[in-house]
C-alpha cells in the first residue's frame, strides 16, 4: 500500500480496536515493512494520537487515552448507533446533555453518506421512547439547524408559535442553545424588534439559515443562561404544592425530572417547587402519577384540576339505567 494518507487512516483504524497490535501483524495487514509500520506509528503521534508501545515477543502497538481527544474513525454501524443516541438524547432535552451533544449531532450529520443518514432516519422513526419529559420533543434536525447556524454566526428565519397560539415569523441572529433538562431554548437578538428574545424550541416551524453573516452582539447579562433564567423569570411562576398517596420513588418515576418530591411517610410524599410551567401543563402531569393526589396550591393550579376531573367525568358515557319492573 503506497498512498500514505490511506494507509494511515487504515493503520488508525486498526489501533482503534481495543487490543494490543504486534508489528508484524501490522504489516502483514497494511502490506508494507515493519520499518514502514515504525515510521507511521511516529507520523500518527506527530498528529497527536497517543500509540504506546511495548517490547518483547508479545510486544506491539496500542492506542491509549492522551491528554486531548483526536478524531476518530467510526465504521457504519458505529456512526450509525452514535447518531441514533444523539438524535434520542437531543430530541427530548436529558438534563446533562445539553449543548454539546447537539454540537455534536451536527458534525457528525454533515458528513454522513445518504445510506447511512436514510438508516438513522429509519431507526428513529421505529423508535419509540419511554421518557419522563414533558412530550415537547424537538426534532433533531431543527437542534442541528439551530445549532450550526449558532456556530457560524448566521442569520436565521423561523416560524414561532406563541404560547397563546399566535403564530408570527422571526429572523433573528441565534446566539445560544440552552437546556433546561426538559426543554430547549433559543437564545437570539430578534432583528425586527431590536431586542433579545428566547424561544423555545419546541415552537420553532421551518428554520432556514439565511447566509447572511452577522457579529455577535454583547448580551445585556452575563451569559445566556443568566438571560434565560430574567425572561423565565418575567413568565408567571407556581409554588407548587401537592401530595399525593403513594411513596416518593413511585411518583418521582412519574413525574417530569424537575418535580422531586419529599416522602413524608411510608407511603405519602409531598411536592413543593417553583415552576413556570403552565397550570394546563402540571395539571395533566399530576394526572398521570396514577395515584391519588391532593393540591393545596397554587389556586390556579386547583381551579384547573377540579375543571379537568369535572370534564373527565363527563365524557364518561353512563350506561342507561333499565327500567323498573
Amino acid at each position: 500500500m503506497t498512498d500514505t494518507p490511506a494507509r494511515l487512516l487504515n493503520l488508525l483504524s486498526l489501533l482503534q480496536t481495543p487490543r494490543e497490535w504486534p508489528g508484524s501483524e501490522l504489516a502483514e495487514r497494511l502490506r508494507v515493512s515493519p520499518r514502514t509500520v515504525r515510521r507511521d506509528i511516529d507520523r500518527l503521534r506527530d498528529l497527536g494520537y497517543p500509540v504506546e508501545a511495548t517490547r518483547g515477543a508479545v510486544g506491539g502497538y496500542r492506542l491509549v487515552a492522551g491528554a486531548a481527544m483526536p478524531p476518530l474513525l467510526l465504521d457504519d454501524e458505529e456512526a450509525v448507533a452514535i447518531a441514533v443516541g444523539l438524535r434520542a438524547g437531543a430530541g427530548h432535552a436529558i438534563e446533562g446533555v445539553e449543548e454539546a451533544a447537539v454540537r455534536a449531532l451536527a458534525k457528525l450529520e454533515q458528513v454522513l453518506p445518504s445510506r447511512l443518514r436514510h438508516r438513522v432516519a429509519t431507526l428513529q422513526n421505529a423508535t419509540i421512547p419511554l421518557t419522563r419529559g414533558d412530550g415537547a420533543t424537538v426534532a433533531p434536525s431543527t437542534l442541528t439547524t439551530l445549532a450550526a447556524t449558532v456556530t457560524a454566526h448566521e442569520r436565521l428565519r423561523f416560524g414561532y408559535r406563541a404560547g397563546d397560539g399566535t403564530e408570527t415569523k422571526r429572523q433573528v441572529e441565534p446566539y445560544r442553545l440552552v437546556s433546561t433538562g426538559h426543554r430547549w431554548y433559543l437564545v437570539a437578538y430578534d432583528l425586527a424588534r431590536e431586542d433579545w428574545r428566547t424561544f423555545r424550541v419546541d415552537r420553532v416551524a421551518d428554520p432556514f439559515p439565511t447566509g447572511a453573516r452577522f457579529t455577535p452582539r454583547e448580551l445585556p447579562t452575563g451569559d445566556a443562561a443568566q438571560l434565560l433564567g430574567h425572561s423565565v423569570t418575567r413568565t408567571q411562576e407556581h409554588d407548587v404544592d401537592v401530595t399525593f398517596e403513594a411513596p416518593a420513588e413511585f411518583v418521582t418515576a412519574r413525574l417530569p425530572g424537575h418535580l422531586v418530591p419529599t416522602p413524608t411517610g411510608p407511603g405519602t410524599c409531598r411536592l413543593r417547587a417553583r415552576s413556570a410551567d403552565s397550570v394546563e401543563w402540571l395539571g395533566l402531569r399530576l394526572a398521570l402519577a396514577d395515584c391519588e393526589f391532593t393540591v393545596h396550591g397554587p389556586e390556579a393550579l386547583v381551579s384547573y384540576v377540579t375543571d379537568l376531573g369535572a370534564r373527565l367525568t363527563r365524557s364518561v358515557a353512563l350506561p342507561p339505567t333499565p327500567p323498573q319492573a
